[in-house]
């Protein structure tokens, strides 16, 4: 249904752009007026609460750290703007043909700081004027003189309308693209064009939350927070209209959720006995006994299986909290009611750990489990998919083989009652809707399978409301007697040695190990140190009496396979890998993990590599190197004079909560990347910040759900605009979890 509110009118035609300005502005996803208005600031500055450079320094020189308040864990060497006067501007000659323009500005405090651009003079010294003021963007690093120094920054000269506004409010900061600046678009330009924007169109401006949610959460109106959030008169009025938009963008988001979870708790689905004599028989054989956690999360999954709709349910829990054992609950409680159950996982070394455990678990019951992985022959996979289309299997375990296509078509399936993906993430959204499709029509009759869907990478709680908002979540939050807590120490590389003795102690005691490298083979554009190579020097100059063995994702399958299989066995003392074990392999007896170039990984994944040792009740510990910036002293505590890099990784150190680390790492690379949750749906929130918005994330989703609840269809009056504008942008919210 095409749009006809005046907020669809072309920006070119507001005063002051024209074609070619339309087009710089287009570039940055400003067509029309809407979208003009949808472009906020991307800071603030105000002049009575204005940083300045004084304290900028002492924030670098006492950094915030991250602690084990998931409250206070932040971000170092973030971008900042100050207001600063240029006082003198210098042209250095270097060598190699090289110039440096160097300016020295200072703040109303008198503090100075300096400005540096390398190579780009010509244009720095026609924009830098002594004497005038300037808004400065930028990284702030300090020197040997312990002098801020901001490289490369952004520079907006401060004209005297800006002077103005700030004398009686906060002046915004607009991200100005270089192709905005060739057509003369400055973040002056941009207030005038807002300013005209706002005071032609904001009587357009619909109101989309019930009027009953405004009132409840006192949020301003949609046109007031507009107003307020490009030119707030003061810092609470700001606040306030950004929680309004928030709170709009992430209800109309877990509207669409609440909707989909809707329809799909309306199918119809087996309805599986409470009991199962088979689940029963394999408690009676386990050498140990369930968690609580996990006798709690089994008879949550139990009443989904039982209640004859679709479970959608997540499971989340840390490396080694038992998660297999209580989805293999499920699949028995799923066998024993007559249907099939699949396991997917993301890739065949996974694939095979599953299969494995799964058929030592079961061991002496009546249940037939089968692998179904793109590496198996021709042969070996008509064998296979028979067994899987007679239903002769049970579980079958596998790879994106499960869904692909081949000569044949797609694999037939047989009364498929539950579908179980492991590390889901790592699956599209068309695969895992393909996946659920082919399920459903495993069935004669109309039966949705159940959905049980795990992640061993804990996810922070704002994550899970969204990415996973339209199911079910249980938590495994204990871990199984007997497991020991992995030490993790920050070593630099002059300490390497110490390391490595720690390594043959072990060995000699009878225990193995992991050195984990992020590259296979070295690179001329990265320095950093490979597997391949370092396989060879180590085995030469430290480990000359022990066993290695090395494994990399460019070995073939069956090459990796036969060399975990034989460390797995205590046939190799050490293992010299890549990123390939970080999961799907289980040694018990491995107790110590040295991770080269440490900081080149992600919290997340170093928090995965680290759970490959421990595994067993041996204490364990884990080495992370990094470069030697500074000589790294043992300690709990961070020092004031460490590089980001390393305080990143005492994060590490602090805690083997990995939900703590999940949300550290979220903090500094983003949603979008920790989990590669760009390719399974998850959509870029314009306003709402996934970190910090925990109170607003909770309440938008608490209302969405209630409302859906109440009007399923939203055929009330008052949510008119509602349904007009989820029909609208159908395709901006995909399925994000299982559909």
């Amino acid at each position: 249904m095409a749009t006809t509110s005046p907020l669809a009118t072309p920006v070119q035609y507001l005063k002051g752009v024209g074609p070619r300005r339309a087009d710089a502005l287009a570039r940055s996803g400003i067509k029309t007026v809407e979208d003009l208005l949808s472009y906020t600031p991307r800071a603030y500055i105000e002049r009575t609460a204005q940083r300045s450079l004084r304290a900028i320094t002492r924030r670098l020189l006492v950094p915030d750290i991250f602690t084990t308040d998931r409250e206070s864990v932040s971000v170092l060497r973030t971008e900042v703007s100050v207001i600063a006067t240029v006082e003198r501007v210098t042209l250095k000659k270097l060598r190699n043909h090289r110039a440096l323009l160097e300016a020295i500005i200072s703040d109303e405090e008198g503090t100075r700081g300096v400005l540096l651009f390398w190579n780009a003079h010509e244009y720095y010294r026609r924009v830098l004027v002594e004497g005038r003021q300037y808004v400065v963007t930028g990284v702030p690093e300090l020197d040997r003189l312990q002098r801020i120094v901001f490289t490369h920054p952004q520079l907006e000269p401060l004209e005297d309308e800006e002077r103005a506004l700030l004398q009686h409010g906060i002046l915004p900061l607009y991200r100005i693209s270089d192709a905005m600046r060739s057509c003369g678009i400055t973040l002056g330009t941009m207030r005038r064009l807002v300013r005209t924007a706002l005071d032609q169109y904001a009587s357009a401006v619909g109101e989309l939350l019930p009027r009953t949610i405004i009132e409840q959460h006192t949020l301003p109106s949609k046109r007031q927070a507009l107003e307020h959030l490009h030119f707030p008169p003061s810092g609470k009025q700001l606040e306030g209209a950004q929680e309004r938009m928030k709170f709009e963008e992430i209800f109309l988001f877990e509207l669409r959720l609440a909707m989909h979870r809707q329809r799909l708790n309306a199918g119809i689905a087996p309805s599986m006995a409470t009991e199962s004599t088979t689940w029963q028989r394999l408690c009676t054989q386990l050498p140990f006994a369930l968690t609580e956690a996990q006798q709690r999360v089994i008879a949550e999954i139990v009443a989904d299986l039982s209640s004859g709709h679709p479970m959608n349910r997540l499971l989340q829990g840390d490396v080694g909290a038992g998660k297999t054992l209580v989805a293999l609950a499920a699949m028995l409680h799923t066998i024993d009611a007559g249907y099939q159950t699949l396991l997917a996982v993301p890739t065949e070394v996974l694939a095979e750990q599953h299969w494995r455990t799964l058929r030592r678990l079961t061991a002496g019951l009546d249940v037939q489990i089968v692998k179904l992985v793109g590496s198996q022959s021709a042969r070996e996979r008509r064998s296979i998919a028979e067994q899987i289309a007679s239903g002769t299997a049970n579980i079958v375990v596998g790879t994106h083989a499960l869904f692909a296509e081949s000569a044949q078509g797609a694999q037939q399936y047989c009364r498929v009652g539950l579908v179980v993906v492991d590390e889901q993430h790592r699956f599209g959204v068309a695969q895992r809707a393909m996946l659920r499709h082919l399920a459903i029509k495993s069935h004669q009759e109309q039966y949705q399978p159940h959905v049980l869907v795990m992640s061993a990478t804990p996810i922070p709680r704002t994550l899970t409301m969204t990415l996973y908002g339209d199911l079910d979540v249980s938590i495994l939050d204990q871990m199984p007697s007997g497991r020991q807590p992995i030490r993790t120490r920050v070593v630099s590389r002059d300490q390497l040695l110490v390391a490595y003795d720690h390594i043959r102690a072990e060995v000699r005691a009878g225990r193995q190990a992991y050195i984990v490298y992020p590259l296979v083979e070295e690179s001329d554009r990265v320095q950093l140190r490979a597997a391949t190579t370092e396989f060879e020097r180590l085995a030469r100059e430290h480990f000359a009496t022990e066993r290695l063995a090395l494994v990399h994702g460019q070995m073939s399958w069956n090459e990796k396979e036969s060399v975990m299989t034989t460390f797995a066995r205590g046939e190799f003392d050490v293992l010299v890998a890549t990123t390939v074990i970080e999961v799907g392999i289980d040694v018990p007896n491995a107790t110590v993990m040295l991770i080269e170039h440490a900081e080149r990984f992600g919290l997340a994944q170093l928090h995965q590599l680290r759970g490959r040792v421990g595994r067993g009740t041996t204490p364990a510990t884990c080495y992370l190197i990094t470069e030697p910036y500074i000589t790294i002293r043992v300690r709990s505590t961070p020092s004031n004079d460490e590089p980001p890099a390393v305080t990143r990784l005492r994060t590490m150190e602090q805690t083997t909560d990995g939900f703590l680390i999940a949300e550290a790492d979220m903090r500094l690379r983003g949603p979008g990347d920790v989990l590669g949750t760009r390719q399974s749906g998850m959509p870029d929130f314009r306003y709402v910040d996934l970190v910090r918005d925990n109170d607003i994330i909770a309440r938008a989703r608490q209302e969405a759900f209630a409302l859906i609840e109440r009007d399923p269809h939203l055929r009330s009056p008052e949510h008119s605009l509602l349904r007009h504008y989820i029909m609208e942008h159908l395709d901006t919210y995909p399925h994000l979890s299982i559909a």
